[in-house]
């Protein structure tokens, strides 16, 4: 009967490790399979990523272009048709469009850009308006603040 006190791997499974370092006989005596001399035969070895033998690295070999603005101003882009969602007359500021889920998080820039159409007066107080939707917004009765 199979217990845990008789379980075994099946035969061919595990392998018993190498013992390098133990004399001519085990073949891997002497140098221990590291070869002679080198960075390599040597104890506390450590190569660092990327490294190609002293070949010029691949990083190294590829052209560089361009750089990335760390100060660009990145914009939540949303539609008239989105804002015609908001009640007559009301004010749509960065806290409303939080509250409605348009906008993730306090310090996002909002810009309304001219994109379908609006249907009731409201009161836009977003960081941008794109003239296209400031003319409509206007034509529907409602004001842009900025």
């Amino acid at each position: 009967m199979l217990k845990l006190n008789n379980l075994s791997p099946e035969k061919g499974a595990r392998r018993r490790n190498k013992r390098v370092g133990r004399g001519p006989g085990s073949g891997l005596g002497k140098t221990a399979g590291r070869g002679h001399k080198g960075a390599r035969s040597r104890s506390g070895f450590s190569q660092k990523p990327g490294f190609e033998g002293g070949q010029m690295p691949l990083h190294r070999r590829l052209p560089k272009r361009g750089f990335t603005n760390i100060f660009k101003a990145q914009y939540t882009i949303l539609s008239l048709s989105d804002l015609d969602q908001f009640e007559e007359g009301s004010v749509v500021d960065h806290d409303a469009l939080v509250n409605v889920g348009m906008v993730k998080g306090k310090n996002t820039l909002v810009k309304v850009l001219a994109n379908g159409e609006i249907t009731k007066p409201l009161t836009v107080d977003v960081d941008k308006v794109s003239r296209g939707a400031a003319e409509k917004i206007a034509a529907a009765g409602g004001s842009v603040k900025e």
